[in-house]
């Protein structure tokens, strides 16, 4: 991630008030997603509370209380007056896995729409299996080497 030449962050939250996820939740959800796909590595500097209020119209609280669980979950820390940095790194699949696995997911959500599914119907059903695989025994470094082929 880049900063602009005012040095904010060129990431940019969006909220969805229909989810049912706090909004403090959205955006932790979303720094984390950013550090899973990428686009947010160690030392990348978080937009600042002011520009996150300014561009979403929510309380700076709310923004404030996302940084902190960032902080209390290791991922983020704060510099007083200078802002809040990623800190360390999730997993990360290349990009040519992410768009392997992209291909092959966006063939089983038509699949799973073909087959009478709906947005929430999809989205229970990845959650079970989510669920189903956390319990099961570790993936294998040779394992998680093919799921990245398509």
């Amino acid at each position: 991630m880049e900063l602009d030449k005012d040095g904010t962050s060129q990431v940019r939250f969006v909220l969805d008030p229909g989810s049912g996820v706090p909004t403090y939740l959205q955006l932790v959800h979303q720094v984390e997603q950013a550090m899973r796909l990428g686009v947010l590595r160690d030392g990348d500097r978080l937009p600042r509370i002011k520009d996150v209020v300014e561009t979403l119209a929510i309380n700076p609280n709310t923004v404030q209380k996302a940084y902190r669980e960032l902080t209390a979950r290791g991922i983020a820390s704060g510099q007083q007056g200078v802002g809040t940095f990623v800190r360390g790194s999730l997993p990360v699949v290349d990009l040519a896995g992410q768009a392997a696995l992209r291909r092959r997911l966006v063939t089983w959500v038509r699949a799973a729409r073909d087959a009478g599914l709906d947005h929430g119907g999809i989205s229970a059903l990845v959650a079970s299996v989510l669920h189903e695989e956390s319990t099961a025994a570790p993936v294998s470094p040779g394992r998680r080497e093919n799921m990245g082929a398509a």
